[in-house]
């Protein structure tokens, strides 16, 4: 295991592209049948994710949880069901009020397991602006070039 205990699955880097990211919470997932299956074989992807707020509770949708092969009749049937995400009260509250707001988002960064339980981590984003991920990308550019020039030097 990786990461203090915890074994990580898949992660969202086109979340990091494509979003300031403010704050990250750990929530549990509600699964069903084989879902666990095949979250241990890494047959989920976040690529599509987002966290949307139905009655009062959050809702992992768009995540694509491939189903189990081994799975009998009783495996999960739907691979893009939503997914009731389990988090605290006061929490889901501040998610919910930063969600209403213009602007903000709530996005799956990654997917891991602590314990056997997996465990998703959201992150509540502003979106950016094209000329945003120019400047994010030219200031990684010129970050590998310093490190590559420190490189060469010793």
């Amino acid at each position: 295991m990786a990461e203090g205990g915890r074994k990580i699955i898949a992660r969202n880097k086109r979340a990091f592209h494509d979003y300031f990211i403010e704050e990250t919470y750990q929530a549990g997932i509600v699964l069903m049948g084989s879902e666990i299956k095949s979250i241990r074989r890494n047959r989920i992807s976040l690529q599509e994710g987002f966290v949307q707020e139905m009655g009062g509770e959050l809702w992992l949708m768009q995540v694509n949880i491939s189903p189990y092969e081994q799975a009998s009749f009783f495996g999960h049937v739907d691979p893009m069901r939503p997914r009731k995400l389990l988090l605290r009260k006061k929490e889901i509250a501040k998610i919910i009020t930063k969600l209403r707001e213009k602007g903000y988002t709530v996005v799956p960064t990654q997917v891991y397991l602590v314990d056997g339980l997996a465990k998703v981590e959201i992150a509540l984003a502003k979106g950016k602006k094209l000329y945003d991920k120019r400047d994010t990308i030219a200031k990684k550019d010129a970050e590998r070039e310093i490190q590559r020039a420190l490189k060469d030097r010793y």
